[in-house]
């Protein structure tokens, strides 16, 4: 199974970016599929997950929309009004034994991705 992040890059305070994650070697249709960060210095923080519904971190909610194309067993991140505390790399998950209890952990999700670094300069 491999998971394929995309779409990071350097933006402006303000500004939107979309980053996408294709899973390849298994399908998550019933599972669940999220965004992780890890900012410089800091430990990895949940940011948003998708299982038949829509989960976030409250630090994101409102800015941030989480969806998935079962299709392209693709997630999607679409970041809005980014901020320089958004600067962190991303990293997508995925796991099939996802419950609503065990959404945030990162240590329930089987699979990630390389990640992707997302920089928001002031």
């Amino acid at each position: 199974v491999q998971l394929q992040a995309s779409g990071g890059g350097l933006v402006q305070v303000g500004d939107s970016m979309r980053l996408s994650c294709a899973a390849s070697g298994r399908t998550f249709r019933n599972g669940a599929m999220a965004w992780f960060r890890q900012a410089p210095g800091k430990e990895r923080e949940f940011v948003a997950a998708f299982r038949w519904n829509e989960y976030y971190a409250d630090s994101v909610k409102g800015r941030f929309t989480i969806s998935k194309d079962n299709a392209k067993n693709t997630v999607y991140l679409q970041m809005n009004s980014l901020k320089p505390e958004d600067t962190a790399v991303y990293y997508c998950a995925a796991g099939n034994g996802i419950i609503m209890s065990t959404m945030r952990d990162g240590t329930a999700y089987d699979y990630w991705g390389r990640g992707t670094l997302v920089t928001v300069s002031s």
